[in-house]
């Protein structure tokens, strides 16, 4: 059997994804296709290809005629990302710690010291190593759909984490939390990582609802543009 290798449009969606998730296109922003297909060396079909996944994954929105642009952190999206979060991830990683063998025990350990490491420096870095440890939490017990819902809920939550993280002292705060966490995981205390960890996730969707309070987001800027035309033509 050969491997085969990873399409373009693939690599296109993994590049456009991280850009997103680093916030180097910024939220309300357009994507222009032209640049960026010749940006990649790739043609505008893969790139669409990438696009349209992405939308899927909640990560671009689209207008008719007026393309992909990213869409902005909202309190409604908020909610019911962390909501799902709540539902799935606490029983999660409480029923993996009473199975992870020997491996993914230290699997956790090194996904919060490449955590802890990451620093102040690199906020995107920070954010991807806190995926990690996250996930870290959940994979062990062979219950894949879980792992790639709890997945999928951590890349949607990810700007959010950024957001989350931006005022001075909450690093260290969810530093501390994370350490509790991973205790309480390792000893199998099923019962105490359900509950450290939904209290975890619970205080950031509470400081999340004081952030976004006042940002909620404005049309995208092809969409406010030509309404401003509309209006200066009534």
């Amino acid at each position: 059997m050969s491997i085969v290798p990873r399409s373009l449009s693939d690599q296109a969606f993994e590049v456009v994804r991280e850009r997103i998730l680093s916030t180097q296109i910024p939220p309300l922003a357009p994507i222009r296709q032209e640049l960026l297909a010749e940006e990649l060396g790739i043609s505008k079909i893969p790139l669409r290809e990438a696009l349209g996944r992405l939308e899927q994954q909640g990560l671009l929105s689209s207008h008719p005629n007026r393309g992909f642009f990213v869409p902005a952190l909202t309190s409604t999206e908020a909610e019911e990302v962390f909501a799902l979060r709540l539902k799935i991830e606490p029983e999660a990683a409480a029923d993996a710690s009473l199975c992870a063998d020997e491996g993914e025990r230290a699997a956790a350990r090194a996904a919060l010291t490449a955590l802890e490491n990451a620093g102040t420096a690199d906020a995107h870095a920070t954010v991807r190593f806190n995926r990690s440890f996250h996930l870290a939490l959940v994979r062990p017990g062979g219950k894949h759909i879980t792992a790639q819902l709890v997945e999928r809920l951590q890349v949607l939550a990810e700007r959010y984490v950024r957001k989350h993280l931006e005022p001075a002292g909450r690093e260290a705060r969810a530093a501390s939390e994370h350490r509790v966490i991973l205790e309480a995981w390792l000893a199998r205390d099923a019962a105490l990582v359900s509950r450290l960890l939904s209290e975890h996730i619970l205080t950031t969707l509470h400081d999340l609802r004081e952030q976004l309070e006042n940002s909620e987001p404005d049309d995208p800027p092809a969409l406010t543009r030509r309404r401003s035309r509309r209006r200066v033509a009534e």
